[in-house]
């Protein structure tokens, strides 16, 4: 079989879906708390994805901009502020060039 054909297609696709093992450090009460869960790994994925989602997209949760990043994040704050929901009081960016809702107006996110 010549290369680049169908058998090399699906071996590539295999190799990019292989998965590896990640192993951490663990205190006793994280083993004792996890010691009912049937999949822990399962459950480990699922909670990492979870995190991953929730973190800064900036610093990427580690809570430090490098000075680039800081850069354009000054450059993006001249125009937008945090500030606190008057509804739900999630702290958010809002954007100053566009107009306030009053709070408890429709289209809350």
């Amino acid at each position: 079989m010549r290369a680049g054909g169908p058998l090399s297609k699906a071996n590539a696709v295999g190799r990019a879906s292989r998965q590896q093992i990640v192993t951490f450090k663990s205190d006793s009460a994280l083993l004792k708390a996890m010691r009912g869960i049937q999949n822990r790994s399962e459950f480990i994925r699922a909670a990492i994805l979870a995190a991953l989602d929730g973190a800064c997209p900036l610093c990427k949760g580690t809570g430090i901009l490098t000075p680039e990043q800081r850069r354009h994040w000054q450059a993006f704050a001249a125009d937008h502020a945090v500030e606190e929901c008057g509804d739900c009081h999630a702290i958010h960016v809002v954007c100053a060039n566009r107009p306030r809702r009053r709070p408890g107006a429709r289209g809350h996110p």
